[in-house]
């Protein structure tokens, strides 16, 4: 019978607390299997999908490698665990010109047959029936593996799809992704939803100076990285009058500097209204003048307690473009549509402002109401 073979990898370090994130993989897994027919079933470090329909096999490959906590998946044959019904099947693996090794794996230590022993046996046995094939134990073309677990099953296959790997989803927590509309701020989320936090997110824009197809390609973005995170809800704010109010009253040097403190103001709050633990950025440490030691010391300065996760802080720009591309979002974060970012942007911003700089420029401003006017205008969106 064809499965589809699922591995863990990260929660078999959980000790006591492994039953926890494997109860939530569990439930992401038929989550997002929702609506396909089919058999799940657990056993001790492995999960077998069998009994589905041939015309859904892709499609549940597809949705399974979406999946955080999933290691890797093997589209594998399952046997009885005797000798006899593993070299039966075995014997009719037609290799070709192609080298090749087994590799056992004997989880059930009952089995009669050492691993070593019975990969040999294997090997022998396909080596006999197949014109042409040589044996090659370091860089072989095709790897048979047979996988023997305690449910007193088999698993033979060849090939080992690679997963997201990291945590569940849910199982640190729920936090508030900045959304620009970028390339960075998507993959940050991506990061942070891959050990396990549940994502809400937020999206400045500055109508008229930002268009609707700004707007569209957030919600476009937040579509993609919802096929990973799952449901999104998408917090829209208006920054327009924030922005005039900092452009007519501040030093244009400190634009950037006095609107990123400013959001982040906004950000705690609705954190604060939704039950969120933490903030999520996409700053990449020196790319620009906002995001030097300095401009981000300033800007945290202004939260009261919600910590901020910025997982790209140490990562170049083609790193980010790599995992851009894998996750499907960089050719809309590069469509020529301009964020609120980019809306008075001074020729020289301040690269290294203090706190008591940013300070002073506040004060000619009533950053609360200026708060107070922006969370007024929130539009949500569930994604």
């Amino acid at each position: 019978m064809k499965v589809i073979l699922l591995r863990f990898g990260e929660l078999f370090l959980k000790g006591a607390n492994r039953k926890v994130f494997e109860r939530a993989l569990v439930k992401n897994i038929k989550d997002k299997l929702s609506g396909l027919g089919y058999s799940f079933q657990e056993t001790f470090g492995r999960y077998v999908i069998s009994k589905f329909r041939e015309e859904d096999l892709d499609e549940l490959v597809d949705k399974l490698k979406t999946v955080f906590g999933l290691h890797s998946l093997s589209i594998a044959e399952e046997l009885e665990a005797t000798p006899e019904a593993i070299r039966e099947f075995v014997s009719k693996i037609n290799i070709g010109k192609k080298t090749f090794k087994v590799s056992v794996k004997r989880a059930d230590k009952h089995f009669p047959i050492s691993s070593m022993e019975f990969s040999k046996d294997l090997g022998g046995i396909i080596f006999h029936n197949t014109q042409d094939a040589v044996v090659d134990l370091y860089h072989p073309q095709i790897e048979v593996c047979v996988d023997i677990r305690f449910n007193n099953k088999a698993y033979v296959y060849t090939d080992t799809i690679m997963c997201q790997g990291g945590l569940p989803l849910g199982t640190s927590g729920d936090a508030l992704l900045l959304l620009s509309g970028g390339i960075d701020s998507p993959v940050a989320g991506y990061m942070m939803a891959k050990r396990g936090l549940n994502l809400e997110a937020l999206h400045f824009h500055s109508y008229p100076y930002t268009s609707e197809q700004a707007k569209e390609k957030v919600l476009t973005l937040a579509k993609k990285l919802g096929k990973y995170c799952g449901k999104i809800k998408l917090h829209i704010i208006s920054f327009t009058k924030v922005q005039e109010e900092i452009h007519k009253n501040c030093a244009p040097e400190f634009m950037i500097t006095i609107m990123r403190r400013i959001m982040m103001r906004v950000a705690e709050r609705i954190c604060e209204k939704n039950k969120l633990g933490a903030i999520i950025t996409g700053e990449s440490l020196g790319q620009v003048a906002s995001q030097t030691m300095q401009s981000i010391t300033v800007t945290n300065a202004v939260l009261k307690e919600k910590p901020v996760f910025r997982p790209c802080l140490g990562m170049d720009k083609e790193e980010i473009i790599a995992i851009s591309n894998k996750i499907d979002c960089f050719e809309t974060s590069i469509l020529p549509y301009e964020d609120c970012c980019t809306v008075f942007l001074p020729k020289n911003p301040v690269i290294k402002p203090t706190i008591g700089h940013c300070l002073k420029e506040e004060s000619f401003l009533n950053v609360e109401e200026l708060v107070e006017y922006a969370l007024s205008s929130e539009e949500i969106v569930e994604i």
